[in-house]
C-alpha cells in the first residue's frame, strides 16, 4: 500500500543503536515533531549531534528503538521504505553512469512501470524545472558534481506520489558559487511541487537562506525550533545563540541586581526580561553583534570597551572590542568613524536576551 503524505508525525521518538546494553547512549533523544505538508525545513547541528539518524528515521532505513512515526495519521513506524514514498537525497549522489540523463531521471517511472511516453513526457518536464534539458542525452559519466546532484534531485520530482524529500547535505560537494543557485532552485522546486522539503546541514548559513523553519539539533537532542528570524533575535540557549549567526552572538556573565535589571562588573542593564523568578547565579547576557552600538561618550545602557581592531567588510565593519576580559563585537556602518582605544557600547534593552543556566529566561 503507497501513502501520500500530507504530514509527517514523531511521537516519543528515540534511538540508540545499541538498545540493549545497560545505560545505552541515545543517538537521537525522545522527541516530539510535526512538519507539515508542503513545508520547506532545516534540520541544522554540529557533525554527530543525530541529525541523519533522524532523517533515516522517517525515511525508513532505521526503525527507531522507541516512539512512532505517522504519515496523514497513520502509523508507518514499521512500514518499508519503498511504502513511504519519500525520496532520499544523499551527500554523494548515486547515478548509473552507464545511463545517459534521462534514463537516470526516468529510471524510477521505469521500475514503477508507467508508460513510455508518460516517463518521457515526466523527465522533459523535470529536466526544465532543474535546467537540465540539453543534458538529457548524455551519459552520466560526463557530468560535473552539480549535475550529478540535480539528477539525483530530479528522480524524487519525477515521481507524482513523493510527498516529501529528504536531503542529506546535499550541496557539500557543490562549489560556493553553485550551492547558491541550487539553494535557490530548491526553493522554486517547493513552491511548483508543493512537496516537503527537508534538508540536513551543519551550514547555518545554508540553513538560514532556504528554509522556512529551523530545527536546531545538539547531542541528539532538539534545543529549538523556529523561523531564521526567531533563532536569529532570541536563540533559546546560548548553543543556539554561538552556533547562529556570524559572529557568534556576544555571551557576557552578569549578575541580577533588579526585577529586569542585570550587571555586568559595575555597569547595570535594564533588559526587556522579567527576572524576578531566577534563582540561579549562572547569569549571561546575550546580544547579537547586529543590535551593539558604538557611542563616543556613555548613556543608558552603555559599556566601556577598549576597541582591538576594526575589520571592513565592503557593506559593514566588524569592530572588536573588549571590557575586561570579555571580549565584544559589534557590527556598524560603513560609514561610520570608529575611534581608537577607549569607546562606549550600547545594548537596547528590547535586544537584550538573559539566559539562566544556558537558557533563555
Amino acid at each position: 500500500r503507497s501513502l501520500v503524505v500530507a504530514k509527517i508525525e514523531l511521537k516519543n521518538v528515540a534511538h540508540s543503536y545499541a538498545p540493549d546494553v545497560e545505560n545505552p547512549e541515545y543517538a537521537l533523544k525522545k522527541c516530539n515533531l510535526s512538519w507539515k505538508d508542503g513545508g520547506r525545513y532545516a534540520v541544522l547541528g554540529p557533525s554527530g549531534c543525530g541529525k541523519t539518524t533522524m532523517l533515516n528515521i522517517m525515511s525508513g532505513l532505521v526503525t527507531p528503538s522507541e516512539g512512532t512515526i505517522k504519515f496523514d495519521g497513520v502509523d508507518i513506524t514499521n512500514m518499508s521504505t519503498a511504502e513511504r514514498n519519500i525520496a532520499q537525497v544523499f551527500q554523494f549522489p548515486v547515478i548509473y553512469n552507464t545511463m545517459t540523463v534521462a534514463q537516470n531521471l526516468g529510471f524510477p517511472l521505469l521500475c514503477r512501470n508507467y508508460p513510455k511516453e508518460v516517463i518521457t513526457k515526466k523527465v522533459d518536464q523535470v529536466a526544465q524545472t532543474l535546467g537540465l534539458e540539453n543534458l538529457l542525452n548524455l551519459r552520466a559519466t560526463k557530468l560535473t558534481a552539480d549535475q550529478k546532484q540535480l539528477i539525483s534531485l530530479g528522480r524524487g520530482l519525477v515521481r507524482e506520489d513523493v510527498a516529501a524529500i529528504l536531503m542529506d547535505e546535499p550541496l557539500t560537494v557543490i562549489d560556493p558559487d553553485l550551492k547558491f543557485r541550487l539553494r535557490r532552485r530548491l526553493k522554486e522546486i517547493n513552491e511548483l511541487y508543493k512537496s516537503t522539503l527537508i534538508y540536513v546541514t551543519h551550514d547555518q548559513n545554508e540553513a538560514m537562506t532556504f528554509a522556512e523553519n529551523i530545527l536546531v539539533m545538539d547531542h541528539g537532542k532538539i534545543v529549538q525550533v523556529g523561523t531564521p528570524l526567531e533563532l536569529f533575535e532570541r536563540p533559546k540557549t546560548t548553543f543556539v545563540g554561538y552556533f547562529i549567526g556570524s559572529p557568534a552572538m556576544n555571551m557576557l556573565k552578569a549578575e541580577i541586581k533588579g526585577k529586569n535589571v542585570v550587571s555586568i562588573g559595575d555597569t547595570s542593564f535594564k533588559t526587556g526580561t522579567d527576572l524576578s523568578k531566577v534563582k540561579s547565579k549562572n547569569v549571561k547576557l546575550g546580544i547579537r553583534s547586529e543590535f551593539v552600538e558604538l557611542h563616543d561618550k556613555n548613556t543608558d545602557n552603555c559599556i566601556s570597551v577598549k576597541i582591538d581592531k576594526v575589520d571592513d567588510f565592503g557593506n559593514f565593519q566588524l569592530v572588536s572590542a573588549r571590557h575586561g576580559m570579555s571580549p565584544i563585537k559589534a557590527k556598524v556602518g560603513r560609514d561610520l568613524a570608529v575611534p581608537a582605544g577607549d569607546a562606549w557600547m550600547k545594548f537596547p534593552d528590547n535586544r537584550c536576551c538573559v539566559y539562566s543556566n544556558e537558557v533563555l529566561v
